[in-house]
């Protein structure tokens, strides 16, 4: 039977809560049902924190008794028995905790942004009265962060030029769209080029050619987005925001959303999506639009899962549209469900698709939808137009 006491000094502050309630109410059932838990979120939690202790050094299933020191972990132990199987010796090997390194230097960036972090004031709404229109404006791939040399890729990026272009770009693209109540900021993924400390992509650990340190794009990508919301506040009584899961930046992803919903959580006239599920849905009249980054799935079957996930908004709609990004070239699909458009980026080509041979036109569309027409007009702007 596990000694869930002696596990309190390992236990983060909620899994002290759950083992006092267990104490007090004797079993793991009468202790999830006094805290309104499932059964089985209250399991997990406690073997969480059992799998916490064991990295630790105590796992006395397994006679570790011994628990290593805080930020460190167990490397590895070794144990002496004599001849009738009991313990004679044992000795316990420790390393570094890479893993607690890691979440020490990230909070470490994020106590340096704290003051990015004061909900910002409301701002006055503009005069604009058109709510039969939303502008739609559609960002994939931007990859803030990646290093490319124009002798080796065609074009120059770094971050200095990423944040300069989207500044442009927006601007151009607010000045040049037509007036509408709600502006959809659609940002669909991969927005940073890799997502942590080391410049790597997170499932496969490919090294990544980066111009500088992940504290500096993190701190762009606040800066960017925060004068971007703001401009889009004076163009449109609403903006409704997308900061979709890619996969080159999964968790950075989650952060932006929870980031700036902290932001803008006293101004109404700004919404930010929250789903953690990596596909999302806006309904205009009978218009419905659908988001999803593209590493999940291709353009070619990704029509039944949007209408899957979100089955009552289409089948309210008449006129549905998907937009995808990922593989950063033109695509688009029209099947009996809806028509599916899969984006170019406006970042340059990396030295790995450049030697690879995957070249790519360099855009990003504002799309203008009717709610009662669907697609009614789009602006398509370049790097040069957004000089």
């Amino acid at each position: 039977m596990i000694d869930y006491e002696s596990l309190r000094q390992f236990a983060t502050p909620s899994q002290v809560i759950k083992l006092d309630v267990l104490k007090k109410c004797g079993t793991q059932k009468k202790a999830a049902n006094y805290l309104d838990m499932n059964i089985r979120s209250f399991e997990r939690g406690l073997d969480s924190l059992t799998r916490q202790a064991a990295k630790r050094g105590y796992d006395p299933d397994n006679n570790l008794l011994y628990p290593v020191g805080k930020g460190q972990e167990l490397k590895g132990q070794s144990v002496l028995y004599d001849a009738d199987g009991n313990i004679k010796q044992q000795w316990v090997k420790s390393q570094s905790d890479k893993t607690a390194e890691k979440e020490e230097r990230i909070n470490e960036i994020f106590s340096a942004l704290k003051e990015e972090l004061t909900p910002l004031k409301p701002v006055k709404s503009p005069k604009v009265k058109n709510d039969d229109l939303v502008n739609t404006y559609i960002i994939t791939d931007y990859h803030l962060g990646m290093l490319a040399w124009d002798e080796e890729t065609g074009d120059n990026w770094d971050t200095e030029i990423a944040e300069s272009l989207l500044y442009n770009w927006f601007s151009e693209a607010i000045k040049r769209s037509p007036d509408s109540d709600t502006g959809i900021l659609a940002q669909l993924g991969d927005f940073l080029h890799w997502d942590g400390l080391d410049a790597v992509t997170p499932q496969h650990k490919n090294l990544l050619d980066a111009d500088t340190r992940f504290q500096k794009i993190v701190r762009v990508a606040i800066r960017v987005f925060r004068r971007v919301i703001d401009d889009l506040l004076q163009k449109h009584n609403k903006v409704h925001v997308i900061m979709a899961e890619g996969n080159h930046d999964p968790a950075s992803s989650i952060w932006l959303r929870e980031l700036f919903h902290a932001l803008y959580d006293k101004e109404p006239r700004v919404y930010i999506e929250l789903s953690p599920d990596p596909y999302y849905c806006y309904e205009h009249g009978d218009t419905s639009l659908f988001f999803h980054h593209g590493h999940k799935r291709k353009p070619a079957n990704l029509d039944d899962v949007f209408v899957a996930k979100f089955r009552e908004i289409f089948g309210r709609t008449k006129y549905s549209y998907g937009h995808t990004g990922h593989l950063h070239h033109k695509e688009v699909k029209e099947s009996n469900l809806m028509v599916i458009e899969q984006h170019r980026t406006l970042s340059s080509n990396d030295a790995y698709a450049s030697r690879g041979g995957w070249i790519t036109g360099r855009d990003a569309s504002c799309i203008t939808y009717h709610k009662a027409f669907g697609e009614v007009s789009r602006i398509t702007i370049n790097p040069k137009m957004a000089a």
